[in-house]
């Protein structure tokens, strides 16, 4: 069990792929947590290892992060996601009841489609053949190998956009060369729920933490007044 206040949601912060719970947006929300007066608990979504990776191991992962604080179905949790961490946090709210809220940096929506145009045809079915593909580690700095049934996978699961009822903010930048911006526009249109802040920054968002931050106290007050 992890410190959660009785009379408030469970906070989880999902990381992006090859990304750590030790991330430096992860770490500006523990910080912003810590100074509201709320537990936000960064979980490692490496799982079962990054070589090895499955979206269904992530999203038991968080499934089971709420079910330790929120057992009931009138139980709230609140999810803060960022690019796969984002993609996670909404197929799990749009399953899950107890999801409250949802904040949003660079969702990857449509990852695996989007990996496959970016690869080309020959590299991805290099990367079929092979069964593995090196990229780049960020928690670690180094080359680590992904194996190609973490895609396989993602791409059975994760079809068209994610059907996300409850409240949502997201934030992603013009300049993300990763995840096109357009995938959050058209997500967000005609959604009166979502609010889509578009902001001067690229994939990381490193420029942009202040603003997410303040977005973060807007977005999240009714559940720091309930406190």
């Amino acid at each position: 069990m992890t410190a959660a206040s009785a009379n408030g949601p469970r906070w989880l912060y999902l990381h992006g792929f090859a990304s750590s719970p030790g991330s430096r947006k992860a770490r500006a929300f523990l910080a912003w947590g810590a100074s509201n007066g709320v537990t936000i608990d960064a979980l490692d979504l490496r799982l079962p290892s990054f070589e090895h990776l499955r979206f269904s191991a992530i999203t038991a992962r968080v499934r089971e992060a709420i079910d330790d604080e929120a057992p009931s179905p009138a139980a709230r949790a609140v999810l803060i996601g960022s690019s796969l961490g984002g993609l996670t946090a909404c197929r799990v709210a749009e399953a899950d009841p107890r999801v409250a809220a949802v904040f949003l940096m660079a969702p990857a929506f449509q990852l695996a489609e989007r990996w496959r145009m970016r690869l080309g045809e020959p590299a991805w079915e290099a990367w079929r053949s092979s069964g593995v593909l090196e990229v780049d580690d960020h928690a670690t700095g180094a080359r680590s190998r992904v194996d190609f049934a973490f895609v396989e996978e993602l791409a059975r699961l994760d079809r068209g956009f994610p059907d996300v009822r409850v409240p949502v903010c997201v934030v992603h930048g013009t300049k993300d060369d990763v995840v096109d911006i357009e995938l959050s526009r058209r997500w967000a249109k005609d959604k009166r729920h979502v609010r889509l802040i578009e902001v001067d920054d690229d994939h990381e968002l490193g420029a942009t933490i202040p603003t997410i931050l303040a977005e973060a106290d807007a977005f999240f007050r009714p559940f720091l007044g309930a406190r």
